[in-house]
This record gives structure tokens, sequence and C-alpha cells, in this order.
């Protein structure tokens, strides 16, 4: 966790050891902020021993959650937050190259297959593109 031009920043570290800064809406950095506890080292996210949690732990940890909100779901792993995240960017109108960024995504391929409203002719890019000369701008 830092700040970085006045937004606070998690750095990641992902494929390949590239680290990334994801700046952190206020919501995020404060549920960030809980589950670190005052801590200023270590993983942000911890299993039962107090190590990094693994994606086993992580998927149970959903699952317990999951079934304390009483969501029912047979197969829940933590990937379908990373999917929810990335179709709720698409569904909001996030340009691609925005969600493929934010996902970091190599090829715009990989993101395209999580856009459900690919082939909605209501948002083709031709209504945008008459919109705006329309407007006079």
């Amino acid at each position: 966790m830092g700040e970085e031009h006045g937004h606070r920043v998690l750095r990641v570290r992902g494929k390949g050891g590239r680290v990334v800064l994801v700046p952190l809406p206020p919501a995020v950095a404060r549920a960030i902020d809980r589950a670190v506890d005052e801590r200023t080292r270590g993983p942000i996210l911890r299993n039962t021993l107090g190590v990094r949690m693994d994606r086993h732990a992580a998927t149970r940890r959903l699952k317990h959650l999951a079934h304390t909100a009483g969501i029912r779901m047979p197969r829940m792993h933590p990937h379908m937050l990373r999917h929810t995240f990335v179709t709720t960017m698409l569904d909001a109108g996030v340009s691609l190259r925005d969600v493929q960024i934010a996902a970091r995504h190599a090829d715009p391929r990989t993101t395209m297959r999580y856009d459900r409203a690919r082939k909605n002719l209501d948002r083709h890019p031709n209504y945008i593109l008459a919109a705006y000369m329309a407007s006079g701008t």
C-alpha cells in the first residue's frame, strides 16, 4: 500500500514478477486498512496460521462468506470475483482498452471474451459516433 500522485495505491506483483500500481477507491482502501489492521509488513490476506492466503484458503473463505450471506452457488471460486470485476466494468460502458488495462490482460481478445453485450447492437459505436457528430463538437 502507498500513495502515488494523490491516489491510494496497492502495489501488485503479477505474472512474471511485474509490479503494477492499482488505484484504490476509498471504500476499497478502507476495507484493506481493516484487513491489514496496523501491520506494516506481510500479506494483506492471511490464512488462519497468519501466513499468506493461498488459492485454497481463498476459496474456503469465499465459500464461507457466500454461505453466511445466503448466496447458494455450487461451484464458487475466487476467479469468479475477477470475472465479475471485468464483466461489470464492460456492462457499465468502460472502454475495452481501459478494462484490458485494469484486468492486466496482454491481449484485448481475452477481455472481449468477458463482454456479454458485444453482440448488442444498441451499444454499437456507430451510434456513439453519430451522436458525437450531430452534437457539433
